[in-house]
């Protein structure tokens, strides 16, 4: 019996698709599976290389297939779609991410462990109160502006000032926008705490954690930024070098080049867009901070900036920080100014 060596799977909420291939590609087995039955089918299968799309669960699945023996590997989906033949259904996806999965040169996501989803799921709860504490001080903003109050921009500009709006009694706002104004401003108090709170947590994993500690001793790094990057990257392992990690964030050139002319446009803006705008935030920070310092790497700053302007050293110090980064993570280091 030929022996299955690559098996291709695609993720759903409850109905699975599996497709089995030999060493030379040919399909041996096609299966559905429910979700209580996947593991325990997996379990009597021999240990193979297992593909999966890098979509939502597949960090899971890929720890629990790996805890019974099969290597698993998690597969960007837009790298999946090129493979797909026939019509759009769940074998022919399965199939496409078997037959991408043994390709040499495919580009793959790490697989993230519990930890760092722990605090991935940290990070993504404070952007989205965050967004949401955004949105409620421009709402706020432009409905006193229709009574003619108009506020700069700035949540702490309007935590000032509507307590003084709503104690006078000469500003033209009725008793009824009154008690609407107080219940928005109850709720952005509401979500200062909730910000404070995750914000808490982010100090305490960064100050647990060896990892996110390390990476603190970065230029630009602070708790927030350290463990985000550390909840993308872990260990660093699974790139080769910093540049992958940089241009898996999007902070490298974006390529247009056609017969043997290299065409280098703006950054690519590809991966976590969340962890990109938190390094590009640091790196302004720094560079800022570079035009007084005579270290080697604000030396470097200040002559990108004279020669590109402020922005794109900006952008070139996040580049670097990214790489930075990941050699602190990959060779179990800390920062050395020197």
């Amino acid at each position: 019996m030929t022996e299955i060596t690559t098996i291709g799977l695609d993720l759903a909420k409850d109905t699975f698709h599996a497709v089995c291939c030999d060493q030379h590609g040919k399909v041996i087995k096609k299966k559905m599976l429910k979700r209580s039955g996947l593991l325990s089918w997996f379990a009597n299968l021999p240990p193979s290389l297992v593909g999966v799309e890098a979509c939502a669960s597949a960090h899971y699945w890929a720890r629990e297939l790996q805890s019974q023996g099969h290597r698993v590997k998690l597969i960007p989906p837009q790298y999946v779609k090129a493979f797909v033949r026939g019509n759009k259904n769940d074998y022919n996806d399965a199939l496409a991410i078997a037959e991408a999965v043994v390709r040499p040169e495919m580009r793959f996501v790490p697989i993230k462990t519990a930890e760092q989803q722990d605090i991935q799921a940290l990070h993504r709860l404070r952007e989205r109160r965050l967004r949401d504490r955004t949105a409620l001080c421009n709402q706020l903003r432009g409905l006193l502006a229709e009574y003619g109050i108009v506020c700069p921009r700035g949540v702490n500009v309007l935590r000032k000032r509507i307590p003084r709006l709503l104690e006078d009694g000469g500003n033209g706002l009725s008793d009824f926008f009154r008690e609407l104004l107080s219940r928005g401003y109850q709720q952005l108090t509401e979500l200062d705490e909730h910000i404070d709170a995750y914000t808490r947590s982010l100090d305490t994993l960064a100050r647990q954690d060896d990892a996110c500690q390390r990476l603190q001793t970065i230029p630009g790094y602070g708790p927030v930024i350290a463990s985000a990057f550390y909840s993308a990257v872990g260990n660093g392992s699974a790139y080769r070098r910093g540049r992958d990690v940089s241009a898996s964030l999007g902070i490298v050139p974006r390529q247009h080049s056609s017969g043997g002319k290299e065409v280098l446009l703006g950054i690519s803006k590809r991966g976590d867009r969340y962890l990109r705008s938190l390094l590009i935030h640091g790196a302004r920070a720094v560079v800022s901070r570079a035009a007084n310092k005579e270290d080697a790497l604000s030396r470097w700053i200040n002559k990108v900036r004279a020669a590109r302007g402020f922005n794109r050293a900006v952008v070139a110090l996040a580049n670097k920080l990214a790489r930075i980064g990941w050699a602190i993570l990959a060779r179990n280091t800390v920062y050395q100014a020197a």
